[in-house]
């Protein structure tokens, strides 16, 4: 029986990695912000419940829980840029 002729293969040679950059952390203050945005926007909603809307701002009524989210939603922006 006839054998095959072996090919001939080049050398493997695993590609080149590129140099990664510094990794760089967030700034000092990114924490504690988000932090603060998260706590104060359910501060922010708790205090409209517990008094009926007559704190913090009584005279915008029922925008006191879209103040109160938009500051949630800020602290959860800042969560998802947080390294």
């Amino acid at each position: 029986m006839p054998e095959s002729k072996g090919r001939a293969k080049a050398t493997y040679t695993p590609p080149q990695r590129k140099a990664k950059a510094a990794q760089v952390g967030n700034p000092v203050w990114f924490a504690p912000v988000m932090v603060v945005l998260l706590v104060l926007g359910l501060l922010w909603i708790v205090t409209f419940y517990v008094t009926q809307g007559s704190y913090p701002v009584p005279s915008i009524g029922y925008w006191n829980l879209a103040i109160g989210i938009v500051l949630i939603l800020g602290g959860f922006g800042f969560a998802m840029r947080w390294r």
